[in-house]
């Protein structure tokens, strides 16, 4: 078989970064359950309309079909089946998830979801077309209480901030509120909300020129109107006088409304009450758009400190109509981690490293393949008392069978003698044991996730 040519946009770590991984997505869930959020998982596929009802994202979207499907078959709809594909996030499925299962549960809903998602992107630096997402909502029924949309934000800043230990930066929550944004705009005079709104999400992009010009070739706005949606997404600050500076703002375009009235509270409210629970992480950003058409309150994206130009690794919002089945409503409000695109950065940056990519604290040697069956016996002697231990492959000499372990990255060699003895081969200190008693210091039981260079 010829060697494989690498498919991008697909991650698979090495054992080191698997265990960089799992070490991410265990802080992420233990901080979640500790708020209330409860596990689920949806199935990897949705009905295509479904899916497609989230905006412009038609071209990403992977389309399941099956491989020995006749040209000449009837189409899923003739054959009263629905087309399916791949789900790109983990908000549809569960806007879905609620819906079907509304009667069993209790509202306001708290859940978390750890799951891939695929999406028909072009790979680059923090950008894969396989990739893990971990999701935190809450949804209620017909109504959802404001105050989630300040507890949501600062639950994900403390998940990222149990991150620090092992080296990820700091991180900083980029908030707005789309009815500050549609409040303006339509105080402005502008209609096609939803349009500008699109338009402002790339300024990081394309810069504050192109989107002005934009603005005016394709949302009909004259060049004042422009010029102040420019300015709007200029203010930012993570104390209240962003408020007032918004307000300035519309006055002197007298575009005052109620609507951006409503949004300047709730904005206030929650970058006061981040101000006093998490200092500094918390910021109001007037540029966060959120391009996608269902957002109706709060806003967030997420940047680590240094290393910004990664783009947003956290994002999401309050969404009102999302989950409706037409009589009722479950409006919800929630974040999303890239699970992926953050270690992505965390390896490639060279932030974070793992003790060792094996979970084998002691190798067992073999003195012959005789005695294999006493090796086997101390292995799982250990393995009973809940100490990881593999036995070697081959009775090969000791020094071959230590040099093995080293490769590994396994820190101690058992040898079975009268008595044992095990060896730290990092120090060179060997001494008797007994596998009824012997346990490896703490630090070496299992891997674990150092900040580089430790």
């Amino acid at each position: 078989m010829a060697r494989p040519t690498p498919l991008s946009g697909f991650p698979e770590w090495l054992p080191d970064g698997r265990v960089v991984e799992q070490h991410v997505l265990e802080a992420l869930r233990r901080t979640f359950e500790l708020h209330g959020f409860a596990g689920i998982e949806t199935r990897a596929v949705e009905p295509l309309d479904q899916l497609l009802r989230k905006g412009e994202t038609s071209k990403e979207v992977y389309v399941l079909r099956r491989l020995q499907a006749d040209e000449g078959d009837a189409t899923p709809d003739d054959r009263g089946e629905k087309q399916l594909g791949l789900h790109f996030d983990l908000t549809v499925p569960f806007a879905r998830y609620v819906l079907e299962n509304a009667g069993r549960l209790a509202f306001p809903f708290k859940r978390y979801q750890i799951q891939k998602v695929w999406r028909g992107e072009r790979p680059q630096e923090g950008r894969f077309r396989e990739f893990v997402q971990a999701d935190i909502d809450v949804v209620g029924a017909g109504e959802l209480p404001y105050h989630y949309e300040v507890e949501l934000p600062l639950v994900m800043a403390e998940a990222l901030g149990s991150l620090r230990a092992i080296g990820v930066p700091e991180v900083r929550i980029l908030v707005n509120n789309r009815k500050v944004a549609e409040g303006f705009y339509r105080g402005l005079g502008l209609g096609d909300v939803e349009g500008v709104l699109r338009q402002v999400d790339k300024l990081d992009k394309i810069g504050p020129e192109a989107v002005a010009e934009l603005l005016v070739a394709e949302q009909g706005a004259t060049p004042e109107q422009a010029k102040a949606c420019l300015e709007l997404a200029a203010i930012s600050g993570s104390d209240a006088s962003v408020v007032e500076q918004v307000r300035a703002l519309a006055a002197s375009y007298d575009a005052v409304t109620d609507l951006l009235e409503t949004g300047l509270a709730e904005l206030r409210a929650l970058v006061e009450a981040a101000a006093r629970r998490a200092p500094g992480v918390v910021v109001a950003d007037l540029k966060i758009a959120r391009g996608l058409d269902y957002y109706t309150g709060s806003v967030y994206e997420t940047v680590l400190v240094g290393h910004e130009q990664l783009g947003s690794i956290c994002s999401g919002g309050r969404y009102d109509t999302l989950a409706s089945d037409g009589k009722n409503t479950y409006p919800g409000v929630g974040l999303s981690i890239g699970v992926s695109r953050l270690v992505s950065r965390l390896l490639s940056a060279g932030l974070v490293t793992a003790t060792r990519g094996v979970p084998t604290a002691v190798l067992v040697a073999v003195t012959d393949e005789e005695t294999r069956e006493a090796s086997d016996a101390v292995a799982a002697a250990l393995r009973a008392r809940g100490v990881p231990a593999d036995v070697a492959p081959t009775a090969a000499k000791f020094g071959k069978q230590i040099k093995y372990a080293d490769r590994r990255g396994i820190p101690f060699v058992w040898f079975p003698g009268e008595p044992d003895q095990v060896k730290d081969i990092r120090s060179g200190d060997q001494v008797d044991a007994d596998a009824a008693t012997w346990a490896p210091p703490a630090d070496d039981l299992w891997p674990r996730v150092v900040p580089a260079g430790e």
